[in-house]
């Protein structure tokens, strides 16, 4: 189950997303974007 979040994200941040969502490909939009990044976080953690 998926629940919407808030969070305040550092403009050059943001405008590194609004560049990789040129690639419709790869992201569907923000929230899939930043949810592989954040899973990508979990497991590069998990393996330390």
């Amino acid at each position: 189950m998926k629940k919407p979040i808030s969070a305040t994200i550092d403009e050059e941040l943001i405008n590194w997303i609004k560049k990789e969502l040129q690639n419709r490909e790869r992201y569907r939009n923000k929230s899939h974007l930043i949810e592989i990044a954040l899973d990508t976080l979990r497991k590069k953690e998990a393996k330390k």
